[in-house]
């Protein structure tokens, strides 16, 4: 059974950090390419950082590039999002899915991420 869990969501302040987790289960993680996505209330889902099989592939939205770091530890099935110089604009549920194909990966879209977690929430105040 393929599971993603994120964690490490919380409530800061604006100029503040945290650290997102996802952990992977049930499937060959360092096969999929993975990414972090977020949804803010009455807006569409967002693509905000995706990294290759292996790492060596990065694509951040223009929002965050400069202030958050995708990392994925294939050793851990881990995936990792360092949010830094959060604003208010950040505040959203932010989830981690995988996706086996790679494709469109220097893109915004979600298209071919076939697992998905719950979700783990971003509140910045400002």
């Amino acid at each position: 059974q393929v599971q993603l869990v994120e964690s490490g969501g919380g409530s800061v302040q604006a100029g503040g950090s945290l650290r997102l987790s996802c952990a992977a289960s049930g499937y060959t993680y360092s096969s999929y390419c993975m990414g972090w996505f977020r949804q803010a209330p009455g807006k569409e889902r967002e693509a905000v950082a995706k990294i290759s099989r292996g790492g060596s592939r990065i694509y951040y939205a223009d929002s965050v590039e400069g202030r958050f770091t995708i990392s994925r530890d294939n050793a851990k099935n881990s995936l990792y999002l360092q949010m830094n110089s959060l604003e208010p604009e950040d505040t959203a549920m932010y989830y981690c899915a995988a996706d086996s194909t790679c494709l469109l990966f220097y893109t915004d879209t979600d298209t071919g991420y076939k697992y998905w977690g719950q979700g783990t929430q971003v509140t910045v105040s400002s």
